[in-house]
């Protein structure tokens, strides 16, 4: 017999783990997810991908405003967990994380200790990192340091975004979590301790920072462009127009940091050293645009200084 297992979980990243755990042999008694929110032009209330994926498989779920509700608390011992699997949650409080006898594992999408913290895809490409890879672990009480349980190792190509990382990583989080469970349950997995000293944290990212350095080299400049991809997406300033770069490429060239160098069949822009050539990019409330195309419908003067 498999393991009863609680699944926790909200976004599209969750969702592989949660099918795959629904095609094993073990039983996904129940699933928690967060509430229904406003989205698209209606804004009318729609279910996040786990629960969708839930109401797919006919699984119980609930959507508690709070994991310390005991309603919920209550629910949650009736399931009688062996194990809870939380792929892109809360946090959870100690009363939830210690009731099961196997535990409770997270999934997290980077090589503990490195990146902890919310956006560990968003900063393994910001920094430059050439791999990088999930890792499920034990809950406590602070947040990501864990005993290891499984690691799984990936490339980083050079000119991938956050977005296309992000799908490569929650197929390779679900194998991740599926060798974990199956670790739990036949005795043979062997947590080990994160090292604080090798620790390094991954910060949110919002619309606020994501304003392009053009006093950096140019491949910081693109690592920038590229790790905020496509959200929440690293921008500049052209005549009082924001107009927001989803992809680059380091390219030589030599200007004034921000100095448009060429803006005719392609789009280049000079660093503290060297350029980028902006592959794609976007104008408010407009579509994304092939940098040839754009620059057919806008005007940007070769020697204008963005930003």
């Amino acid at each position: 017999m498999g393991l009863r297992i609680v699944f926790m979980g909200t976004p599209q990243f969750a969702v592989p783990s949660l099918e795959a755990l629904l095609r094993s042999g073990h039983d996904v008694v129940g699933v928690v997810t967060g509430p229904d929110k406003p989205r698209g032009r209606g804004l009318r209330p729609q279910p996040t991908p786990v629960k969708v994926a839930a109401l797919k498989a006919g699984k119980p779920i609930r959507e508690p405003a709070s994991l310390r509700d005991s309603d919920f608390l209550e629910t949650l011992r009736a399931w009688r967990p062996d194990v809870i699997v939380v792929v892109a949650f809360r946090i959870l409080p100690p009363e939830v994380f210690r009731l099961p006898p196997y535990g409770s594992i997270n999934l997290h999408a980077s090589l503990l200790p490195r990146y902890r913290g919310p956006a560990p895809i968003h900063w393994a490409i910001i920094r430059g990192e050439q791999e990088t890879g999930v890792t499920t672990f034990l809950l406590e009480e602070t947040v990501d340091t864990g005993m290891i349980l499984v690691q799984k190792r990936c490339p980083i190509g050079p000119e991938e975004t956050a977005g296309e990382l992000h799908d490569r990583l929650m197929y390779l989080g679900a194998e991740a979590v599926l060798e974990t469970v199956e670790g739990l349950q036949g005795g043979w997995l062997v947590p080990k301790p994160q090292n604080p000293a090798e620790a390094s944290y991954a910060p949110k990212v919002d619309r606020d920072m994501a304003r392009i350095p053009w006093h950096e080299p140019a491949s910081v400049v693109h690592n920038w462009i590229r790790g905020l991809s496509p959200y929440p997406g690293a921008w500049t300033s052209h005549n009082g127009e924001v107009l927001t770069f989803y992809r680059s490429r380091p390219v030589e060239g030599d200007g004034r940091p921000g100095e448009v160098l060429r803006a005719d069949r392609c789009l280049v822009v000079a660093c503290a050293q060297g350029a980028v050539e902006i592959l794609e990019l976007q104008r408010p409330n407009r579509k994304r645009l092939p940098a040839e195309a754009f620059l057919r419908g806008y005007r940007i003067q070769p020697g204008t200084i963005l930003g």
